[in-house]
C-alpha cells in the first residue's frame, strides 16, 4: 500500500492505544509498513511450502537484509531495495531508522522477553572494512566477523555459538550444514518467552484434544482464562480473532478458521492491510479462552524463498557489494533464519486483581483446538515482530 493510502500501523495504533501521545516521522511510519508488507508476502512465501508449524520474525530478518542492503551497490542494491518494498525511501537513511525503531522494539520489558541476534559472515578471503562492522554493530545491533569456511565445522561452531550467546542459549543450533564453498552468509534468529498481561491459571490447565486434521488427533495441555478480551470476526475469511496483551508492550492476534475452513486459506489472505483490518473490528467482550501451550523452534534457509519475491541478483556471481570493503565484494551464499517461541501461563506479577475472573454466568467458550495462526506486534509502534502457524502443539 502507498504512503498515505490507507492509516499506517503506527497511526492506526496510536489510536487503539493512546498512551502514545509522540509524533512518529513519517519514513519511520513508511518503515514499518513495508516490513510488515515485506513480512506477511514472506510468510506466505514459507507457510506455502508446508503443512507443518511455522514460525518467523519479519523483524529481525529484515533487519538482517538491511544490513546486507548497506553493503550492496549498481543493480544489487537497487533489486534489494525493490525486493524490500523499501523503493519510496532514500537508502542512505534507512540505517538510522531501524536503529530508531529497534531501540523502540527493544527498549523496555521487551529486553527480557525478545532476545535477537544479526549476523553477517564473509569469507576469511574477503577484506572488510572497520566502517562497515561499526554499521552493523551501531545501527542494526549485529556482528560481523570473517569465517573460514575451508574449515566447515569451525565455521559452523563459529556462527552457532554467536547466535546461541546472542539469544541466551535459547537458539542452540542455527544452521546445521554449510553449503558448498559459501562466500557470504547472512544469519538471523530470535527468542521470544511470552509474558501475558494478564496470566492463564496454571492450576487450570489440563490435556484436551487438538485437532490437526481429521484424521489426526493429539492431547494438548490446554491453557484456560476467563476475562475481558478484545475480540473480532472476519465474515469474508470465515476466523475469529483474538487479542492477547503481553506483559512487555506486545500483543498477539490470535486467528481461528471455522471448523470447515482450512488455515491455508486464511494464509493466503494474511496482508499487513489484513491485520489492520482486524483490529480495527476488536470489541472487548466476556470469553472463556482456552489456548494450547506451545513451542515453536523452526529453522529456515531462506534464498530459495527469498528469490520468489525477486531477490536474485544478490546470489549472483556478478553481485555487488562492494561497499563492505572489497572492490570486488562477495556474492551471498545464503540466508539462515531461526526464531524460538515458548507460549505457556506466564504472566505479568505486578499486575494488581490479575488473579482469576469470575462472572455471575459462565461466558461464551473459544477454544483454539485445531491449526490457527498468530501474529505478534508492538502495539507503540506497530512493528510486526513475529508470524505464525500452530499445526501440531506437540511438535516444535
Amino acid at each position: 500500500m502507498a504512503p498515505g493510502a490507507t492509516l499506517s500501523l503506527v497511526t492506526l495504533f496510536l489510536l487503539l492505544c493512546p498512551v502514545s501521545s509522540q509524533t512518529t516521522d513519517p519514513s519511520l511510519e513508511y518503515l514499518i509498513n513495508r516490513n510488515s508488507d515485506f513480512g506477511t508476502r514472506f510468510y506466505q512465501v514459507i507457510a506455502s511450502r508446508s503443512d507443518d508449524n511455522v514460525f518467523l520474525s519479519p523483524f529481525i530478518l529484515s533487519g538482517g537484509l538491511l544490513a546486507l542492503l548497506s553493503a550492496a551497490a549498481g543493480p544489487t542494491h537497487d533489486q534489494l531495495l525493490q525486493g524490500l518494498m523499501l523503493a519510496g525511501l532514500e537508502p542512505q537513511t534507512l540505517p538510522d531508522l531501524f536503529q530508531t525503531l529497534r531501540l523502540a522494539v527493544l527498549g523496555g520489558d521487551a529486553a527480557r522477553t525478545l532476545l535477537q541476534a544479526i549476523g553477517v559472515f564473509p569469507s576469511q578471503r574477503f577484506v572488510v572494512s572497520s566502517s562497515y562492522q561499526a554499521l552493523v554493530q551501531m545501527k542494526f545491533g549485529g556482528f560481523v566477523e570473517t569465517v573460514s569456511y575451508m574449515a566447515p565445522e569451525e565455521a559452523l561452531n563459529t556462527i552457532n555459538r554467536w547466535a546461541q550467546e546472542q539469544t541466551g542459549d535459547q537458539v542452540q543450533e542455527l544452521v546445521s550444514k554449510l553449503d558448498s564453498q559459501p562466500q557470504l552468509l547472512i544469519a538471523t534468529a530470535a527468542s521470544y518467552q511470552t509474558r501475558f498481561r494478564l496470566a492463564f491459571n496454571s492450576s487450570s490447565t489440563q490435556d484436551e484434544r487438538f485437532y490437526v486434521d481429521k484424521y489426526h488427533v493429539v492431547m494438548v495441555p490446554m491453557m484456560v482464562r476467563a476475562d475481558k478480551y478484545f475480540l473480532a470476526y472476519d465474515r469474508s475469511v470465515k476466523a475469529g480473532v483474538l487479542k492477547l496483551t503481553m506483559a512487555d508492550g506486545a500483543a498477539m492476534l490470535v486467528v481461528l478458521p471455522d471448523e470447515d475452513v482450512d488455515v491455508t486459506a486464511v494464509e493466503e489472505e494474511v496482508t499487513a492491510e489484513k491485520i489492520l483490518a482486524w483490529i480495527r473490528q476488536l470489541k472487548k467482550t466476556k470469553l472463556e479462552v482456552q489456548l494450547p501451550r506451545f513451542l515453536l523452534e523452526r529453522s529456515y534457509s531462506l534464498r530459495d524463498a527469498l528469490q520468489t519475491l525477486n531477490i536474485t541478483q544478490v546470489f549472483q556471481d556478478d553481485a555487488d557489494i562492494t561497499n563492505m570493503g572489497e572492490a570486488k565484494g562477495p556474492k551471498l551464499s545464503q540466508v539462515y533464519h531461526k526464531s524460538v517461541i515458548s507460549v505457556d501461563e506466564s504472566g505479568d506479577d505486578t499486575v494488581v486483581g490479575g488473579g482469576v475472573t469470575t462472572f455471575a454466568t459462565p461466558p461464551p467458550r473459544l477454544t483454539f483446538n485445531r491449526p490457527f495462526i498468530f501474529v505478534i506486534y508492538q502495539e507503540s509502534t506497530g512493528s510486526l515482530l513475529f508470524i505464525g502457524r500452530v499445526s501440531d502443539p506437540t511438535q516444535k
